[in-house]
């Protein structure tokens, strides 16, 4: 192809929710609300582990990193849907949008790794209650932290660098997507793995307290990674002709708006030592 028959990409534009400009205000409104709610229970969370030495515990401090992410989540995505609702349509630079790309699919792909480590230490918890405090020592608990965001943003960068070229990047992109699906399936099995063996440890519970009690103690984590993988499913695992593309915004929006809001109000709601607080 000649040099002079390219075209180059300097911006994208972002669609709005409709052209009724009171339609639109009144998308904004709420989007902003769930916007304040989002960083205002992710920052109570965050702050009441940090200063609680009741929530000193390796549950509440993945948490703690759960909510961090939550709000990068937050931050990259929710500005420019109010820039797009209030204005019906916005624009983005290229540069700007490979970078909101990059961050949300690290943060995503981290708390994907940080949900399985939330059901790991349920799993040692409930199943192993008498060398939970031995097995889960703070250099486990750094470790276990760390990882998940090395590789939230690292493995996602080399995924990000095929969309800029402007080469042949298909045998790279062929390789990222081998190397990169295991990222989204190994979290997942390993969280219904830890699940299994806490049922089975449940079940075996003589007094009906006991088992409440024990049960309740995971029940919130189970919420979220319900509400975060169902999405991610039906979002990127089933046909997209399947979807019209109001379904797929919808979809879109409760992964990356409603869910942040939520987790904080699900984990205060459930959890008896967070209201206390």
């Amino acid at each position: 192809m000649s040099p002079n028959n390219q075209t180059v990409v300097i911006g994208l534009i972002l669609l709005g929710f409709g052209n009724d400009q009171n339609f639109s205000v009144l998308i904004f409104i709420v989007f902003l609300v769930i916007f304040g709610l989002t960083i205002t229970g992710n920052l109570l969370i965050i702050v009441l582990v940090t200063t609680c030495c009741v929530l000193h515990s390796p549950m509440y401090y993945f948490l703690c990193h759960l909510s961090v992410g939550d709000i990068l989540l937050s931050v990259n995505i929710v500005p420019n849907i109010l820039r797009a609702s209030l204005m019906g349509g916005a624009k983005i630079s290229y540069l700007g949008c490979i970078t909101q790309l990059y961050l949300f699919s690290g943060t995503t792909i981290t708390e994907c790794f940080l949900l399985s480590v939330m059901s790991y230490d349920r799993y040692v918890a409930i199943c192993f209650p008498l060398h939970y405090t031995s097995i889960m020592d703070f250099n486990t608990r750094v470790h276990l932290m760390a990882w998940p965001w090395i590789l939230g943003f690292t493995v996602n960068f080399i995924g990000t660098v095929p969309k800029i070229s402007c080469s042949d990047t298909s045998l790279i992109e062929f390789l990222t997507l081998v190397f990169s699906t295991p990222i989204f399936i190994v979290p997942c099995c390993l969280i219904v793995i830890s699940y299994v063996y806490i049922f089975l440890t449940i079940l075996r519970i003589p007094s009906t307290a006991g088992k409440q009690k024990a049960f309740s103690t995971c029940s919130s984590h189970l919420i979220v990674v319900g509400m975060f993988y169902g999405t991610l499913i039906t979002k990127y695992m089933t046909p997209f002709q399947g979807h019209s593309l109001l379904v797929n915004k919808i979809i879109s929006l409760v992964h990356t708006v409603f869910t942040p809001m939520v987790n904080p109000l699900i984990y205060s709601f459930r959890n008896q030592d967070i209201r206390v607080q």
